[in-house]
Formats: C-alpha cells, structure tokens, sequence
C-alpha cells in the first residue's frame, strides 16, 4: 500500500544532512522537470515583488523569509519529507509519537505531494521551501502543465494499491489511475451532512495514522475500510475509488 499526503506550507527549519540532491530522490523519472522548477524558484528569488506575486505572499516579513528560503534551495541543509513538512494533518499523523515499527512503515508507505517536487517519499532528504500547487512561475504555464506528463506516469508505474489524500489541487499536478481518494464529511442531527473543510486535514491525518500503522498488508478499498474502521472511524465506501469518513456534528 502506498499512501499520499498533501504537503503543506508551514515547513520546519534547519535539518541535519547535506544540501539538496535531486538525484538522490525517489523516482528519478522526475529529476529533469525538479531541476527546471528548482532553478525557476530560485531565480524568481532574486526579485522580492516577483517572488511576492508569483508565490501569493503578503508584505509581511514572514513573507520576506519565505523568498530567502527559496533563494537558499541549493545550499541550505535538509531533513527527511516527513519532519519537513508540518500543520494540522502532520499532528495527526503523529510521526515523532510512532514506535521505531510504525517508523519504518511510515518509510515504506507513505509518499507527499510537492510542487516543487512532483512527489517524494517519506524519507527523501529536502530543504524547506515556498511553492504551492497554484503558483504561477514566470516562464511556465501553469505547474500542472509542467508535471502531469511526468508525474502521473511516475506514479502509475507504481506496482501498489493507492491511497491519494492530497487536496484537489495536487491531484492535478499528477493523477493516479485507480487510486482512492478520500472525502471527509460531518453528519449532523437532522441526517443532513456537510463537507469538512476546516479540519478536513486532521482526519485525513488520522486516516494515514491508521494506515501507517497497521499490521494488515492492504490491497483494495475494503481492506482500507476494515482498518478504518477497526480504529473507530466511521467510513463509507462510497466508490469504486472513493471512501467518505463520516464525523459527528
């Protein structure tokens, strides 16, 4: 089973290891478009309103950081993908609370989407950057024009059963034939039901959790509904390709 996350755009700092590598990630099939996105990000750093235009940032000097981190893409230091990227989903999944077990699967099992990157895995060594899957880089269309025709191939020649949590955006950047895809909805009293949107990250975060840690050897959407459900959560199968976790409102 191969699982999916969306990325996020609060990153955490520093790391341990060597400045970026392209060719040390997983699937090299990407490492040509990587290197033409990377370069295009650190040259939009050298211009400040550019970087603020094209990146969808404010004034602020947050903001300000966010363009040095991209402008230091090639030589700042990098950590795994699965430490670098945080927010509500990276809470929820728990990582630094996993047994050295469950950290391995982690390893095994899970993959995240990346503008910047078309896909990495878990533990694929990378620096902290800005880039979101509706960027506009100048010289390029848009950034699903750049990746679909390398990324959905990439990842359609992995020999596993998929689980794609990421949002709608990064779906785009490389859609899996036959991958799951998950929709968090909350049910309320009166039997009607609404999408989640504001903690819609939390329980797909939950959903991977569960995933990764399972001892089950997952191979198809009833298989990932027993785990599910064996957890607590309330899903639907919805779909062919579509479960639907259902909260309480």
């Amino acid at each position: 089973m191969l699982v999916i996350l969306p990325p996020s755009e609060t990153k955490s700092d520093g790391g341990t290891s060597v400045p970026l590598d392209l060719e040390s990630l997983s699937l090299p099939a990407l490492t040509d478009v990587r290197g033409r996105v990377a370069d295009a990000v650190v040259t939009l750093s050298s211009d400040l309103d550019a970087s603020r235009e094209a990146l969808g940032l404010g004034a602020s000097d947050a903001a300000i950081a966010e363009v040095a981190r991209n402008a230091e893409l090639f030589t700042s230091p990098t950590r795994p993908a699965i430490t670098r990227y945080t927010g509500v989903l990276y809470d929820a999944l728990d990582y630094p609370g996993m047994t050295r077990a469950s950290k391995a699967k982690a390893a095994d099992r899970l993959m995240v989407g990346s503008a910047l990157f078309g896909v990495v895995s878990a533990t694929d060594e990378i620096p902290a950057y800005r880039l979101s899957g509706g960027s506009k880089l100048p010289g390029f269309g848009t950034l699903g024009s750049v990746w679909k025709p390398v990324l959905s191939p990439a990842l359609d020649a992995i020999d596993d059963f998929v689980v794609d949590l990421r949002s709608g955006i990064y779906q785009k950047l490389g859609p899996v034939a036959g991958a799951v895809t998950a929709t968090v909805v909350t049910e309320y009293a009166n039997g009607t039901r609404k999408v989640v949107s504001h903690f819609n990250k939390h329980y797909k975060g939950l959903v991977a959790h569960e995933l990764v840690r399972t001892r089950r050897n997952v191979r198809d959407i009833n298989g990932l509904a027993a785990v599910l459900s064996d957890a607590g959560q309330r899903v639907e199968i919805t779909s062919p390709i579509e479960i639907t976790v259902v909260t309480e409102g």
